[in-house]
C-alpha cells in the first residue's frame, strides 16, 4: 500500500468513527429524546447548548461533508470496499 493510499484509509476511517458517533447520537434523539453529547458535555436545549456541544456537533457535520466529498475517490480506488471488509472482519 502507497502513502497516499493508507492516508485515505486513515481519513477514511476517522470519518467514518465520527459519523457513527454522530450517528449513534441521532438514533438516540430519535428513539428516546436522549441526546448523549449534551449530557455529556452539558446543554438541554438548543439554547443551552454548550460550547463543546456544538464544537462536537459541528465536528461531526464537517466529518459528514468530508465523507461525503471523498465517498467517489474510494469508489474509484476500491478502497471503500478494502476498506469495510477490514473494519468488519
Amino acid at each position: 500500500m502507497d502513502k497516499a493510499t493508507h492516508n485515505l484509509d486513515v481519513t477514511a476511517k476517522i470519518l467514518l468513527v465520527i459519523a457513527i458517533i454522530g450517528a449513534v447520537n441521532w438514533g438516540l434523539i430519535g428513539f428516546f429524546n436522549f441526546n448523549l453529547v449534551d449530557a455529556i458535555f452539558g446543554g438541554g436545549s438548543a439554547e443551552e447548548t454548550s460550547t463543546v456541544s456544538r464544537v462536537i456537533y459541528a465536528l461531526v457535520g464537517l466529518a459528514g461533508v468530508a465523507a461525503a466529498v471523498m465517498l467517489p475517490r474510494l469508489r474509484a480506488t476500491g478502497e471503500g470496499r478494502k476498506l469495510a471488509e477490514r473494519m468488519v472482519g
